[in-house]
């Protein structure tokens, strides 16, 4: 069995402020990769790349700094206009975005953030920012998605368009620490079930909670707009299943799940915690990173190896289709 001061992923998780505050100091030298202000932008992914996608379009958007649409790259829609598309790829090699990136190719400016500088995304994208510091030995991503999203709100933050209430990275980062150490709660790591919550820009990121816990321990997890949660997921909820909200908690909302016995998890939104000792108040993206670190224990108390979940690769490569 991995433990947990072993295994790669764990490692990539501690890092995490390191390279937050790297990615921060290197926006002024990725300025031909990221869009103008005005521009009109789709950012495109697959997988977590994709629940990045979705949370910097909404603080991109909300924050005025322009329209901007996520879409996974395969469902990216033709004919549509857009000043440029942003494409988020760790590995530099998944089919649906090169394929994306050959179709729109010399229509219209196309960037791309990888952690890979060899990788035919280098060619594919007109412009690309390289965070190889941010990359990762673990099949699961942790680092280098929340790396990303990091220097996109930096340059949001040089250019006073972040949405209110967003905090400035600074304090992120310091939050990011507190995460790491942050000690987790019977009630939580002994829970059977999870269903993650956001609303705007963290729906992206109660997305990529579900999903990392789903690729790292095989967990039962589900995601919704916090406000959709009423709507039907809440009749999974009781005692022993949690439900983990990243922001805000719209009105009732902690009502509603301790009258069917769930267990509400709020770091973001000082409601509620998950840890022993009562702290709460993390920025959401700093809150993402306890949930991943759940989702390492998780695995390894399963047996799993957190850096090779199963069924899973680093790159979907899929092969093309007979002439």
């Amino acid at each position: 069995m991995i433990t947990h001061e072993t295994s790669k992923t764990s490692v990539e998780i501690a890092s995490q402020p390191e390279t937050w505050t790297r990615a921060a100091r290197s926006v002024a030298s990725f300025a031909d990769v990221l869009p103008r202000r005005g521009e009109r932008v789709a950012v495109v992914g697959c997988g977590t790349s994709w629940f990045m996608a979705h949370a910097y379009a909404q603080l991109r958007e909300s924050g005025g700094h322009g329209e901007t649409d996520a879409f996974a790259a395969s469902e990216f829609p033709a004919g549509r206009r857009y000043d440029r598309i942003l494409a988020i790829t760790r590995s530099g090699t998944t089919t649906e975005v090169l394929d994306l990136l050959a179709k729109v190719r010399g229509t219209v400016a196309t960037s791309a953030l990888t952690a890979d500088p060899a990788t035919p995304v280098m060619t594919a994208a007109d412009a690309v920012a390289v965070l190889d510091f941010a990359d990762e030995q673990s099949v699961v991503q942790t680092r280098f998605a929340t790396t990303a999203l990091v220097l996109l709100r930096a340059h949001l933050e040089a250019e006073q368009a972040l949405p209110a209430g967003v905090r400035p990275l600074a304090q992120a980062v310091e939050d990011a620490r507190r995460a790491l150490v942050l000690p987790l709660s019977p009630e939580v790591t002994g829970a059977e079930q999870f269903t993650f919550l956001g609303t705007g820009w963290t729906y992206g990121l109660a997305l990529e909670a579900g999903l990392k816990m789903r690729e790292a321990a095989g967990a039962w997890t589900e995601a919704y707009p916090a406000m959709e949660y009423r709507h039907g997921p809440i009749s999974i909820t009781g005692p022993g299943r949690v439900a983990w909200l990243f922001g805000p908690a719209p009105d009732g909302l902690a009502d509603d799940i301790a009258r069917v016995g769930g267990r509400l998890v709020s770091l973001s939104a000082d409601e509620a915690s998950l840890t022993a000792d009562g702290a709460g108040g993390l920025d959401p993206l700093a809150d993402l990173i306890v949930a991943q670190r759940l989702a390492v224990i998780l695995a390894e108390a399963r047996g799993y190896d957190p850096d090779r979940p199963r069924n899973l690769s680093r790159s979907v490569i899929l092969a093309a289709n007979p002439a």
